[in-house]
């Protein structure tokens, strides 16, 4: 992939991950478009924060619509699928939602990109398909469990986006990043959560469980993963994880947080926070063996490198106002 020669389509560009995908590759001088999901009030999201908008395409629409998908992967080279309903909770709620927009939306997405040749398309997964680990560090082998809707859409997706890989060629990658976190992250998840609760100076922080272990990456090092991925030929027709291949439990990462932010917080636990017995996910490790195979990806920032970068942004008074503390995000 030549970023400032084709052309890229970013769906989710609005969103946590999608926006600091498309900052990067703006710096780069690559030509965007940079789909934002529709609303009436012409809100793009996390994009009307980045350096380098004047210079992207932005335009807003849904990836269940298929022929608005048709009309926005025209002339399109590379295509970053990101748009995804992913809050877990919500899921349990809405499950239908996650069935349209997830798996309907790949649908979409590869359709219209195979109808208009498309050179690449990355199609973005999640490390929640694998559930509870089975073994770890887990691989691309590891068995796919659908521990929530979220998940189950999620499997459902990846295996449409494949596919079209394997009845119609269309040269396709499924990215799998494991648990990315940073600046623009909804409170929704934990790491954020945290911060910003401490940050507005609460003394007690509700939380669901804090045992489970996860594999957490900073988002700039996701992002370069989703660009190694599209840079490789090596990889089209393959599911590829994305992550740092160390593990740490919730409540050693709660730690490390306080103790950055040079906190005494108390930590409770709340029976609202919590999943359902069967649902939660134990333990997430990643084996990141293959995508440093297939390419040149290594992650570059450690978690408490992160962590403050992470801390420094939502500590800023005009980040921290974007958010509402009081509220438990669903």
């Amino acid at each position: 992939m030549t970023s400032n020669r084709s052309k890229i389509l970013i769906t989710g560009a609005d969103g946590f991950i999608g926006s600091h995908l498309t900052e990067m590759l703006a710096k780069t001088g690559a030509d965007i478009r940079a789909l934002s999901c529709y609303n009436s009030f012409n809100d793009w999201g996390w994009l009307e924060t980045i350096d380098g908008l004047n210079q992207i395409e932005v335009v807003s629409g849904d990836v269940r619509d298929p022929h608005f998908c048709h009309k926005i992967t025209e002339e399109i080279d590379i295509v970053f699928h990101l748009a995804a309903l992913i809050a877990i909770p919500y899921s349990y709620q809405a499950p239908q939602s996650y069935v349209d927009t997830n798996i309907l939306g790949t649908l979409n997405i590869c359709q219209a990109a195979l109808d208009n040749g498309c050179q690449r398309v990355i199609h973005t997964s999640t490390s929640e398909v694998y559930g509870t680990a089975q073994y770890v560090p887990i691989d691309e082998k590891h068995p796919l469990q659908p521990q929530s809707p979220y998940s189950a859409s999620k499997i459902g997706a990846d295996a449409m986006a494949m596919s079209f890989h394997n009845s119609f060629e269309l040269p396709l990658t499924i990215a799998r990043p494991f648990n990315t976190y940073g600046p623009r992250q909804s409170a929704r998840a934990v790491i954020p959560t945290i911060i910003s609760q401490i940050a507005a100076g609460k003394k007690t922080i509700q939380l669901g469980d804090v045992s489970p272990t996860r594999d957490f990456n900073y988002v700039e090092d996701t992002c370069r993963g989703f660009l190694a991925l599209a840079e490789s030929s090596a990889t089209i027709g393959k599911t590829v994880n994305i992550g740092s291949n160390y593990e740490i439990s919730v409540a050693d990462t709660l730690d490390l947080i306080r103790e950055l932010m040079h906190s005494k917080v108390e930590f409770v636990t709340d029976s609202q926070r919590l999943r359902p017995k069967d649902s939660e996910v134990q333990r997430l490790w990643c084996d990141n063996h293959l995508i440093a195979e297939l390419t040149s990806f290594k992650p570059q920032i450690s978690l408490r490198e992160g962590l403050q970068k992470t801390i420094d942004w939502f500590t800023d008074p005009a980040n921290l106002a974007r958010y509402k503390t009081d509220i438990y995000n669903v």
